[in-house]
């Protein structure tokens, strides 16, 4: 397959699953060239995302490296089919690389998770909330930079409203819920607009309220997006120089750890509808 000076956010994880495997197997880059008749430069470009990889040599791969854990292989070797190039590539020279890994990995992803505090998730934000939100942006943001930012984010949002959408679960704090970005006219149009998506069969909705005293993760908005099997999901968190993704085991472990202590603390959908409901009677 031809090599790629912009690899993907999903080929770059099939190299890093790669390249967990060989070192795993105690291989070094050179032997494993050596097993399949090539050079250890296209082993190192495969890891690093570079060059695509079919899956026959996936799977070559994987038993060279004796990794019997055939549910990941088959995992591996499916990521490897992607021959179209996704919605989010149009936005390649006009927004952050790792936003469009963002919405890639979104689109694969076989469940969603996600928490917030004081804003709320981007899947569930009308126009004008988002646009709102992204005039806060620091530094400012132009106009144009804005509607980039907007069309991009109403186009993400498509993984909750396609026909075959994964399930979405969503903790938000109460003090999110208060927030009157835009002014109260803005902010009824965006509550009302959770309780219709709290209202869809793969969609849920809890809240923390605050009654409900400390939590785990406090402060910080956290993203969870499942793979096909649990080695390859993927975390993300907004930190203030960027978007960064955690998928090394020991973190993963703890971020599904912190959501599930989350939604156990957390309000049930009904009574989250009737909170919402609630601080709507009181715009």
């Amino acid at each position: 397959m031809p090599s790629s000076s912009t690899p993907t956010a999903r080929r770059k994880r099939l190299g890093s699953e790669l390249r967990k495997l060989r070192e795993r197997a105690g291989i070094t880059a050179t032997e494993a060239a050596a097993l399949l008749g090539g050079n250890q430069a296209r082993i190192s470009n495969i890891e690093a995302g570079r060059y695509g990889v079919s899956a026959d040599r996936v799977r070559a791969l994987a038993d060279n490296y004796q990794c019997d854990d055939r549910r990941l292989v088959d995992a591996l070797a499916a990521m490897t089919g992607e021959r179209r190039r996704g919605w989010w590539e149009e936005y390649r020279d006009l927004l952050a690389p790792r936003l469009l890994d963002l919405a890639e990995l979104e689109h694969h992803g076989t469940a969603l998770r996600t928490s917030h505090t004081a804003g709320l998730p981007g899947l569930l934000q009308t126009t004008d909330h988002a646009r709102e939100v992204m005039r806060q942006v620091v530094p400012e943001l132009t106009p144009p930079e804005v509607e980039h930012r907007l069309s991009f984010r109403l186009k993400r949002q498509s993984v909750v409203f396609r026909p075959d959408p994964a399930p979405y679960r969503a903790v938000i704090h109460e003090a999110a819920l208060h927030m009157r970005f835009g002014g109260p006219a803005v902010a009824r149009r965006q509550l009302e607009h959770l309780l219709s998506m709290s209202e869809r069969d793969h969609v849920t909705i809890r809240v923390i309220p605050f009654a409900a005293g400390a939590y785990p993760g406090a402060g910080q908005p956290a993203y969870y997006v499942h793979g096909a099997v649990p080695q390859l999901d993927t975390v993300q968190l907004d930190q203030a120089h960027g978007i960064v993704l955690l998928d090394a085991e020991p973190q993963l472990s703890k971020y599904r750890l912190v959501f599930d202590r989350l939604e156990a603390l957390a309000d049930g959908p009904a009574a989250s509808r009737t909170l919402i409901r609630g601080i709507i009677r009181d715009l």
